[in-house]
């Protein structure tokens, strides 16, 4: 399988596509300032507890307060507690984790007030993103996530990842593990650890523990609420977890991102350094790699996936519903039972990917096409187990009810991606009068001369919609041509399949947007005064 990663970096937000095979699997959108990102660390103080829900209430700066529940404390929250409070105490002197003596684990079934008290201050780590109307849902269990190991303060044990099946390799890591990491630290081993160096897995170990340590400083010096600690950008963090030897292409537009990216793959993988390329063409990224298409197609409320046949994906606060259709897919085989079963393998296959692309958490209830036979039933349980074993987001799988419903439940950290795929006018707003198309190309000429009269900006590329662009650069002497005649500036013209029919956005070399905003306030005033 040919695995690529394609990252669109604009001024406002990182698009992150995984390619296999060519087909669009994965999707993540991060905007440059998002704040509460799962792994985030914050200081701060209980607001309220309410013993009704087991559970605290805390304000890390979000409009909404972030909710900490008792079994999200952890086992060794006492001595955590007890640490915290000895290192806010005293801000010159950093306790060691080595020399503090561990107290009594929580009792599962233990009540929050009886360990936590208003006013009280913690360090405590987003474990969900805002979601809907809730906070943030946070832990105490503080970890750090490397390439090879996962560091957890105050656990003090060696937990090897399940997908490691040797046990020579097992009890080898184990046992290194168990030798080199510092008292009272536990540590996960990934499965990306697996055949590593000690030299390899000590250096990330000392890596993680450091971050500890400055975390801590920072929380010594830090006013409450607020963030202490977070992993240096998105992409670095995604290709992490996702990085495998399989990557053939990791593709950014972004220079400094792909310098980043390029020492980080030579560090941890070498012979692969020459997988990571700088894209710097003019047409968007996304649409090269025919992104943007898939984005399009994948994304709206009725997916079509072979044949005719399609699902159709509804959302509500609680879960998410997907129903099949067989719709006018048609067959030679007359067996009713057999199309059922050929359309819902399929819709199987699209709904894994959907779940990935989305990511889409919480509960899901899948409606497919109804069959008698049990062998049939099965064999359909049996194939999304399969294509969904590839999915990282920890999830359960339930056989088909009597009733032909299949409940999946999907690790649910953050919102669902939701991609608008219907495009509103930019001319009307919405509002249903449109400006005639004819004038659209005296309002980029105005464009054209606003940038470079009133912006004193000569090289800069104006991006529209694939039919304007073929409509501007028609015949031998076109209106592109005339324009770069008659201004004599350095600009050029790009199609960029993510825009609106009558939308434009304007880049100048550095690929920085344009503000038009003095030009739109212009228009705004000329169309009052008619």
């Amino acid at each position: 399988m040919k695995s690529e990663l394609v990252v669109d970096a604009k001024s406002n937000d990182i698009s992150i596509a995984l390619i296999e095979d060519g087909r669009l699997v994965s999707l993540q959108k991060e905007a440059r300032d998002e704040a509460y990102t799962v792994g985030s660390i914050y200081s701060a103080k209980v607001r309220k507890l309410m013993p009704g829900l087991n559970a605290a209430f805390m304000n890390v700066g979000y409009d909404k307060d972030a909710f900490l529940h008792y079994l999200d404390l952890g086992s060794q929250f006492k001595t955590f507690a007890n640490y915290v409070n000895l290192a806010i105490t005293d801000p010159k002197k950093l306790p060691l984790i080595s020399k503090i003596t561990p107290e009594a684990d929580l009792t599962k079934n233990g009540a929050i007030t009886d360990v936590v008290e208003a006013g009280m201050p913690l360090l405590v780590q987003i474990a969900k993103e805002p979601i809907s109307s809730k906070g943030p849902r946070l832990t105490t269990e503080i970890s750090f996530t490397g390439r090879y190991l996962v560091l957890k303060p105050f656990c003090d044990k060696v937990s090897i990842s399940a997908k490691i099946k040797s046990p020579e390799e097992k009890m080898r890591l184990k046992l290194l593990l168990g030798s080199i990491k510092p008292k009272n630290f536990g540590v996960i081993v990934r499965t990306s650890a697996e055949g590593k160096r000690v030299d390899e897995l000590n250096h990330e170990l000392k890596t993680l523990v450091k971050y500890w340590e400055e975390t801590i400083a920072k929380a010594q010096q830090a006013e409450m609420p607020s963030l202490i600690y977070e992993e240096d950008n998105r992409v670095l963090s995604v290709i992490r977890d996702l990085f495998t030897p399989d990557f053939e292409n990791i593709y950014l537009n972004d220079y400094e991102l792909y310098r980043q990216i390029s020492n980080y793959v030579s560090l941890i993988a070498p012979d692969k350094k020459d997988i990571v390329k700088y894209y710097d063409k003019d047409e968007p990224i996304f649409d090269h790699f025919n992104i943007t298409r898939q984005i399009k197609s994948s994304f709206g409320k009725i997916v079509s996936f072979k044949s005719g046949a399609y699902i159709i994906i509804e959302h509500t606060e609680a879960l998410h519903v997907i129903d099949v259709n067989s719709g006018n897919r048609t067959k030679k085989d007359s067996n009713q039972e057999t199309n059922a079963l050929e359309v819902n393998l399929r819709a199987a296959d699209e709904i894994a990917r959907q779940l990935r692309l989305r990511d889409i958490g919480g509960i899901i209830v899948v409606d497919f096409i109804d069959m008698a036979q049990s062998e049939h039933r099965q064999a359909l349980y049996d194939h999304m187990k399969e294509i969904m074993s590839n999915d990282r987001a920890r999830h359960n799988i339930l056989p088909l009810s009597k009733f032909g419903l299949m409940q999946i439940t999907r690790q649910r950290v953050r919102p669902a991606l939701d991609i608008l795929t219907t495009e509103k006018c930019p001319s009307c707003e919405g509002h249903g009068e449109v400006q005639s198309s004819l004038l659209f190309t005296d309002k980029l000429k105005d464009v054209i001369e606003f940038v470079i009269s009133e912006k004193d900006i000569d090289k800069f590329t104006i991006y529209v919609h694939p039919f304007v662009d073929a409509y501007l650069k028609k015949g031998i002497l076109s209106i592109y041509r005339k324009w770069k005649m008659s201004y004599k500036a350095n600009f050029k013209i790009r199609s960029d399949q993510s825009l609106a029919y009558l939308e434009y956005k304007v880049f100048d070399k550095n690929r920085k947007e344009i503000s038009l905003k003095e030009d739109s306030s212009e228009e705004q005033n000329n169309t009052k005064k008619k």
